[in-house]
């Protein structure tokens, strides 16, 4: 193991990629939420986060707390749940 010292070049750091962060909702504050709503219900009471699956796919996930309906949204419409556990398998 090699160790620094005072006169000892380092190796310059790698710039890392910026990312830009979607804004974050909020359960608790409802001037935070992005107006998602639960498709079946209606219910502005859910938690909705945007995910990539296994395979690559970005979806968002809705989940609502009122009458528990689950859904993933990818750019080509809804994923059933069986979809979502096809793409999700590691190959």
């Amino acid at each position: 193991m090699t160790v620094a010292t005072p006169n000892t070049p380092r190796r310059p750091r790698r710039a890392r990629a910026v990312r830009t962060a979607p804004p974050l909702g909020s359960l608790t504050q409802a001037g935070h939420r992005e107006g998602a709503a639960c498709g079946s219900c209606g219910s502005e009471r859910v938690t909705q986060l945007q995910m990539s699956l296994t395979d690559g796919t970005p979806v968002r996930f809705v989940s609502c707390h009122v009458c528990e309906e689950r859904t993933w949204q990818s750019s080509a419409g809804p994923l059933s749940v069986d979809a979502v556990l096809d793409r999700t398998r590691k190959q």
